[in-house]
């Protein structure tokens, strides 16, 4: 066992562990690992009970799990379950840009106010440690799932800054996670199944690329790594669409092409993981970056930020666009890492 895992198990042993969001696909891969560490008990809270049964299932007889039903909107319920808590993360959101465009209330609801519930009642049951999950989406954000997610960012900064306060707060921002629900790869796969052409808004756009255990592998390292009001942002490379529906189609043999169909409501062609403002604020940590928390006192003597740039960093931010770029082979290497590619191929080829 490595170093990182010997202080994730000292964190973990014999603690109880709520998920919100829990239910999700990284809710999913947070609990296989964290359950690795022999928690006392993790509560997973999500307000879909289907999934609630689905995980159950998978998970049958293992009494260290407990499934509420519950909706992070819903202070008092996220109180009631937050009692005896020694670390929470904070997963529940709504994701999808398009929806979020077209019922900007929900999402502000859920990501801003659903936040803003966990963080307040993590602090007034004195939890231990509470890690937020947020998105590159959230850096200059032009749609309403980023604008609310940086709401959360700001949320939790807020609350990090209260001296009084027992709990420690910090976030984790990242870029696409492969094979998610919702995400692009399994649309693709979805099309192909379906013999219809692979769509892509425009093929020169990029995104961050990164696997669903490298997420799980940043939360952990913020859980035990993680200062108050820090931000953790894990380096990734990119791929633009158009190459990934070009590996995807290569890997399945596929020839039914490739449709643009234009950018959605509140895409950008690149997304940002850092700004070009926190870079001020920024820290290298080998695989990740730490944004420090800006602190600034109400008394205005006390309000400027002084800091100094990190050096090497791009000046327009970390974004899709300036990271590594991973080439069509490159981007096949690396679908062919996750097992649900495999399963299908597999499928595919039978």
């Amino acid at each position: 066992m490595d170093m990182q895992n010997k202080n994730i198990g000292k964190f973990i042993r014999n603690k109880i562990i709520l998920v919100t969001g829990g239910t999700g696909s990284f809710g999913h891969a947070a609990v296989n690992r964290l359950l690795k560490f022999d928690p006392k008990k993790i509560i997973i809270f999500s307000r879909d009970e289907k999934k609630q049964f689905d995980m159950a299932n998978l998970h049958r007889g293992d009494k260290r799990l407990r499934f509420v039903i519950g909706d992070v909107r819903d202070r008092a319920r996220v109180g009631y379950e937050m009692q005896g808590v020694n670390l929470v993360f904070h997963a529940a959101a709504l994701k999808h840009v398009p929806h979020c465009e077209f019922f900007p209330y929900e999402a502000i609801m859920t990501n801003a106010f659903g936040a803003h519930n966990v963080v307040l009642e993590a602090v007034r049951h004195n939890v231990e440690r509470v890690v937020v999950l947020s998105t590159d989406k959230a850096v200059y954000p032009i749609n309403v799932m980023g604008m609310s997610k940086a709401m959360m960012e700001r949320i939790m900064i807020a609350a990090a800054r209260d001296q009084k306060s027992k709990t420690k707060l910090c976030g984790t921002r990242y870029g696409n996670v492969m094979y998610t629900r919702g995400s692009v790869i399994p649309l693709f796969v979805d099309l192909i199944k379906r013999g219809a052409p692979l769509t892509v808004t425009d093929g020169k756009m990029t995104r961050f690329m990164m696997s669903l255990e490298d997420s799980v592998d940043l939360v952990l390292y913020a859980m035990v790594n993680g200062g108050n009001g820090e931000v953790y942002v894990k380096k990734a490379p990119a791929a633009t669409m158009g190459d990934l529906a070009q590996a995807l189609a290569g890997l399945f043999n596929y020839k039914k092409g490739i449709m643009e169909m234009g950018i959605r409501p509140g895409e950008k062609m690149h997304e940002t993981l850092m700004s070009s403002e926190e870079m001020f604020r920024a820290e290298d940590c080998g695989p990740y970056y730490t944004i420090r928390a800006e602190a600034p006192s109400q008394d205005a003597r006390h309000y400027y930020f002084k800091g100094v740039r990190a050096d090497g960093l791009p000046a327009e931010g970390y974004t899709s666009a300036n990271t590594r770029r991973l080439s069509v082979a490159e981007t096949t290497d690396l679908l062919l890492t996750l097992p649900e590619i495999k399963n299908e191929l597999v499928m595919h080829r039978k």
